[in-house]
């Protein structure tokens, strides 16, 4: 077996489920959701409510508070569960410099359905127009190491949800005593 995954990130383009499905796998494993969108400096926010993809400048900070973060929740003896859209195998790389056993969950699903469920989703800053820049700078993680692709089209959040957990079992999580 790999390293224990201590940590996950679900990871995908806008619309793919990532918060949803971390609740849900919160609730199941007893792990610490993070919220990656709540990081978003102001500017970032600004930018892709305007309708401009962030670029790697912009992402830089953002990826830096989320590498605390998992910190944060990992030395206080939980286990974070980070949405994060990861885009970028750079970005994954960051991200797994936190933590040792940094896990990640590919939601993988259209551009046509993600462009229908953001434009269907109420309040979110991240309009649909943005969709088709997240998958031109998509660098699909499918083989690198501690991964798992799921398609988020063909199956509920509760079964996402459930298949992240049995493979996070299989893979070194242990339930809080």
């Amino acid at each position: 077996m790999n390293n224990p995954i201590t940590a996950l990130v679900i990871m995908g383009v806008a619309g793919c489920g990532k918060t949803c499905v971390s609740e849900a796998l919160c609730q199941l494993s007893g792990a610490t959701a993070i919220e990656g969108d709540s990081f978003h400096p102001a500017a970032n926010i600004e930018k892709m409510s305007a309708g401009i993809p962030l670029n790697d400048q912009d992402r830089a900070g953002w990826l830096d508070s989320l590498c605390d973060e998992l910190r944060r929740i990992d030395a206080k003896g939980e286990r974070p569960v980070l949405t994060c859209s990861a885009l970028k195998h750079s970005y994954r790389e960051v991200l797994r410099s936190a933590l040792p056993g940094l896990g990640f969950v590919f939601l993988e699903l259209t551009p046509e359905v993600a462009a229908e469920r953001v434009s269907h989703r109420p309040g979110h800053f991240m309009p649909s127009t943005l969709i088709d820049s997240q998958f031109a700078t998509l660098e699909s993680p499918v083989g690198e190491p501690l991964t798992l692709a799921l398609d988020a089209s063909t199956f509920s959040v509760e079964q996402l949800a459930a298949r992240a957990h049995i493979w996070w079992q299989a893979h070194g999580l242990k339930h809080a005593g």
